[in-house]
């Protein structure tokens, strides 16, 4: 008689981030509060290794810093999940290994890249001749998307001269936003304090 071949043991499940002191098993609100619309297009780019002191930038959270790589139990199986803490904002997100990429979580732009986002800051603004309850939408998903250069868009679409008319509360709090998040990557690739950087980025603002 011939034994019956044991069914094949599924994969391990992916586990959700927590933020750190939260509930256990409560994932993060990644996407924002219902509603919001998230960005559309996480840039592609190849597999990356992580390790202790990387910092690194997650869609929704900017710059952080990897803490290192630890192994978690779930449901029986060994996960690996990178730690990363976000020093602003006092919080920790632990993200599978596996799932690292398609999550959007990546190292620190390129020189080039860099180039590209500071020399994004000196163009015209493009603004859209739609609704703005629509263009802080798109503005928001920019912010979110993870890539420098289109935060720097919406940085410069959202500037204000002197002369130009004011900014209006909630443009100024998506731009106070995108600057902070520029801000921060530009500071950690350039190794310069949030206040230096700010001025230099005022700089190519107004030039």
């Amino acid at each position: 008689m011939t034994a019956s071949t044991p069914p094949d043991r599924p994969p391990p499940p992916s586990i959700p981030n927590q933020r750190s002191g939260g509930m256990p098993g409560r994932p993060n609100n990644i996407g924002g509060p219902p509603g919001h619309i998230t960005a559309t297009r996480i840039p592609s780019r190849m597999s990356e290794t992580f390790k202790a002191g990387d910092h690194v930038v997650y869609p929704t959270h900017g710059v952080g810093q990897v803490q290192g790589i630890e192994s978690v139990e779930v449901a029986g199986f060994a996960l690996k999940v990178i730690v990363v803490t976000f020093e602003e904002n006092r919080m920790t997100l632990r993200v599978p290994e596996n799932k690292a990429s398609s999550s959007g979580l990546r190292k620190l732009a390129t020189a080039d890249n860099l180039k590209e986002a500071l020399d994004t800051l000196k163009g015209r603004a493009r603004i859209k001749r739609t609704m703005w309850s629509r263009r802080a939408q798109e503005y928001e998903a920019k912010i979110n998307s993870g890539d420098l250069v289109q935060v720097a868009e919406v940085v410069r679409d959202l500037y204000r001269n002197a002369g130009q008319p004011d900014q209006s509360f909630s443009e100024r709090q998506i731009y106070e936003q995108a600057l902070d998040r520029l801000a921060s990557e530009v500071g950690a690739i350039e190794k310069t304090d949030k206040i230096a950087t700010l001025e230099r980025l005022q700089i190519h603002l107004k030039s």
